[in-house]
């Protein structure tokens, strides 16, 4: 049998190895992996633990023109295909003999390409009468981002404390009195040394039930995604971690106000610092009047980072933006500095976040 030739480093041989359970031909010189007829399809069922199903080269995207590489069995030239529709990762393929040239820095991108499709099939769906109806009535988002692995047991439990702290005392004035007094946080008093407590205790309070509503609809629409990449006891240590930082920055901002402060704004405006680092691939819904508009989480974030600035400058007005900008910077600290820790963990949110993943917004 005559030996096969790196289409990239022309006279560099190829050697047989075991890749995935297939017989298949690698330069050792550039990494490069040449598929015959069928071999990609398998390495792809058995990296995803399912039958080998559709070909994968059925979901190939745009057509690019021939390849400058020539295919190693048949000497043809190879062509250039986009790997996805909505992944624009180049391979080449030879139509002649349909074996596929892998360059190593594709190969992840081609074994976890049925992930990346049902993925961008999520994050690109439009927004709809539905959507619309929602935002309009609601004034809330709707997200799209990828469905987390793991149930997100953390937030929903905090979803039900907060609400049933809310319910016991909000309806009886008296408990309502006590609670706010005792609880929320008062950075006049925590001046004179007293109440150093309620730092943490004011996250857990709110003061209306729209303020409960609005809090817990935006823990539930990105709390979900960043327990399921941080854990269980890491996503709640580091809500915990934002719920404080916020305070120490309302504190700061006005350190004798005798406003007593409440609300899970703070802690929550540190997830969506997090959130914004991870998830840029994720998209949030803008009601601009009564145009709807799908945001990259960066654009959404920026507005909403504006608007808090813009209320600090103009004065108080019963929201406490320190807390808010506080917890937001704290958030995109922790989530700058997890990054690549996340990602490296996370292979499918790392490769939505690279330039290759055609986002439709």
């Amino acid at each position: 049998m005559p030996t096969k030739s790196c289409p990239h480093c022309k006279d560099h041989p190829l050697e047989v190895t075991n890749y995935q359970g297939e017989e298949i031909d690698i330069c050792r010189e550039c990494g490069g992996l040449w598929f015959e007829k069928n071999e990609v399809n398998r390495m792809i069922s058995e990296i995803n633990d399912g039958p080998e199903g559709d070909k994968f080269e059925t979901h190939f995207g745009e057509q690019l023109g021939v390849s400058e590489l020539d295919c190693p069995d048949c000497k043809k030239s190879l062509e250039r295909f986009h790997l996805l529709e909505a992944f624009h990762t180049e391979i080449d393929v030879c139509r002649h003999c349909d074996g596929t040239w892998i360059d190593k820095d594709e190969l992840e991108s081609v074994e976890k390409s049925p992930e990346i499709k049902a993925s961008l099939g999520e994050l690109n769906q439009k927004v709809s009468w539905k959507t619309y109806l929602f935002q309009f009535l609601t004034q809330m988002p709707v997200e799209y981002n990828i469905k987390p692995q793991k149930t997100p047991w953390v937030t929903r439990g905090l979803i039900v404390l907060n609400t049933l702290i809310f319910v016991l005392y909000f309806l009886n004035p008296s408990s309502f009195s006590y609670v706010i007094d005792n609880f929320a946080m008062t950075p006049a008093d925590l001046s004179k040394g007293n109440e150093l407590w309620t730092v943490l205790t004011c996250v857990f309070l709110h003061g209306s039930i729209m303020h409960l509503v609005g809090n817990m609809y935006f823990l539930y629409i990105v709390g979900d995604n960043l327990e399921d990449v941080l854990g269980h006891k890491r996503f709640l240590l580091w809500y915990l971690v934002c719920g404080l930082l916020a305070s120490f920055a309302s504190y700061i901002v006005s350190p004798m106000s005798t406003i007593p402060g409440v609300g899970a704004s703070g802690a929550i405006a540190g997830l969506f610092g997090m959130y914004l680092m991870w998830f840029r691939h994720a998209s949030l819904t803008f009601m601009f009047v009564i145009y709807q508009k799908k945001l990259s989480a960066v654009w959404f974030f920026a507005i909403w980072l504006g608007f808090n600035i813009f209320g600090a400058v103009t004065g108080p007005d019963g929201i406490d933006y320190g807390a808010h900008i506080g917890g937001f910077i704290a958030g995109l600290i922790i989530g700058y500095i997890l990054k690549s820790k996340i990602l490296e963990q996370n292979p499918i949110i790392r490769l939505l976040n690279q330039k290759e993943a055609q986002l439709k917004r």
